[in-house]
């Protein structure tokens, strides 16, 4: 059986990305607008963006973004170049870097965590050329 990777890309600033409740992606995703997660991705999220996952938000994978507010659930690391928030409801099994961290009573870590370093998430971040492909910075 072929596995099969999708990829969803935006480059449109000022919009919002979603992906709804019901609905699983199993693949990369790379975009430069905001991205809000209320269904499932299995995958890497890479943004320049804000990420937020919803409370009935899953993401399986590593996410590299500007700014992160997690209610649901991150099984994998993340790399946040400015603030990250842990709501509550939020549970994250993984790593994090980050230059600040806001945690609510009750949300649920497990992992390290650095924190105040400057992080490399805004470098690392994959562009998508319309010729090539992805390409890496």
């Amino acid at each position: 059986m072929m596995k099969r990777k999708e990829k969803v890309v935006s480059e449109v600033s000022g919009q919002l990305n979603s992906i709804l409740e019901g609905t699983k992606i199993v693949g990369d995703i790379i975009t430069k607008s905001p991205f809000k997660i209320e269904g499932e991705v299995v995958g890497n999220i890479f943004s320049q963006s804000k990420i937020e996952i919803g409370k009935a938000g899953i993401v399986c994978g590593n996410i590299t973004c500007s700014d992160a507010d997690i209610e649901g659930l991150l099984e994998g690391t993340i790399e946040v170049a400015q603030l990250l928030v842990l709501r509550e409801t939020s549970k994250v099994v993984g790593d994090i870097s980050t230059a600040k961290l806001h945690i609510e009573e009750g949300a649920i870590f497990l992992g390290e965590c650095k924190m105040g370093v400057h992080s490399s998430a805004q470098n690392t971040t994959p562009q998508l050329s319309r010729s090539e492909g992805l390409e890496i910075e």
